[in-house]
């Protein structure tokens, strides 16, 4: 479902703000005027914006994965449906030979047996051909009726794989909009910023940029990540990136431990349960740390208080501390 934001002043507000000038939101629809706008509402607003924008850029990405992983099983459900029908035909002379004879269980074929044999041997082994033919023609018409029943039910299956894939792609379709809408109005609302407010909203989202002091990392594929990470510092953010010169903050993860041979997903809150949970006393470089509640933004713990993380739109790849708002918790991905 597409979600819009709506941002608590208007252009006009935000205009004056940015000349230093004070201003009082005209009323609309009520006679009492809302609270005057400050500097310090526009920023807020600013910023509420931005962490919303990395959220929905996260849920395109959950999006994203959702649609490849329905279009991967419609793929396999339409072969299965089709093997199934294969099993089906190969079936069919068989079942049109038993429907030409009329059946040779029948009793009228029994009763030629009779009429026709020469001797009570003779009848015997008549009879017993016709047993060993009718005991085939059951056998052969119920493996026929089971393969109808599969290939019916692996069709459905094929049908709503086909159906959720194209769900999916809808859904992301629609969230990709919603996300050009949003990165839309918060560059229109951050340029309206004074210059020194545009550093201040960003350096919330992204945190106050440190140098960077890792420490040696526990496990061979924990330091080439942390390397990795740390190789793509002043790289720019990019919406749905993952590399190699553009990154968000799943995309950076995934990218860094994709070098140590491990394999995430391009979503935050997917990370986010993979591996184990390491408390904030326990993280060691390499951890996964995530931010903000249901989790929106990840970065890669580099020992010392400081991670590495891709940001905020028009940021780089930087160092941070750890401790920035909206810690909510790590995770380790290897041993």
């Amino acid at each position: 479902m597409t979600r819009s934001t709506t941002r608590p002043w208007t252009r006009a507000a935000a205009l004056a703000l940015t000349a230093g000038v004070a201003v009082v939101l005209t009323p609309t629809t009520s006679s009492a005027a809302p609270p005057p706008a400050t500097a310090e509402q526009a920023r807020q607003a600013v910023a509420d914006t931005g962490q919303q924008l990395e959220q929905v850029g996260e849920e395109v990405n959950q999006a994203a994965a959702a649609a490849e992983q329905q279009q991967v099983a419609a793929t396999a459900a339409a072969a299965t449906a089709t093997q199934a029908q294969a099993q089906l035909d190969a079936l069919e002379p068989e079942l049109r030979a038993i429907a030409q004879t009329g059946y040779v269980g029948t009793t009228r074929g029994r009763l030629a047996a009779f009429l026709t044999s020469g001797s009570a041997d003779d009848l015997i082994q008549q009879m017993s051909t016709l047993d060993q033919l009718a005991s085939h023609a059951d056998a052969i018409v119920a493996q026929a009726t089971a393969a109808r029943t599969a290939a019916d039910e692996a069709q459905q299956a094929a049908d709503d794989a086909a159906a959720a894939a194209t769900a999916a792609a809808a859904d992301l379709e629609s969230r990709k909009a919603q996300l050009k809408d949003e990165l839309a109005g918060y560059q229109a609302d951050l340029a309206r910023l004074s210059a020194a407010d545009q550093v201040r909203v960003q350096t919330v989202l992204a945190g106050p940029e440190v140098t960077a002091s890792p420490a040696p990392a526990p496990t061979a594929a924990a330091g080439v990540a942390v390397q990795t990470a740390l190789a793509q510092l002043g790289d720019m953010y990019g919406v749905g990136a993952s590399g190699p010169d553009t990154f968000d903050c799943s995309g950076l993860t995934m990218y860094a431990y994709a070098a140590a041979g491990v394999t995430l997903p391009h979503s935050s809150r997917a990370q986010s349960t993979m591996g184990v949970a390491v408390s904030r006393a326990e993280l060691q470089p390499g951890d996964l740390v995530f931010f903000y509640s249901p989790v929106s933004h990840v970065g890669i713990y580099i020992g010392n208080g400081q991670m590495v993380h891709a940001s905020v739109t028009g940021k780089p790849v930087a160092v941070t501390s750890v401790d920035k708002a909206g810690y909510v918790g790590a995770r380790r991905v290897t041993g």
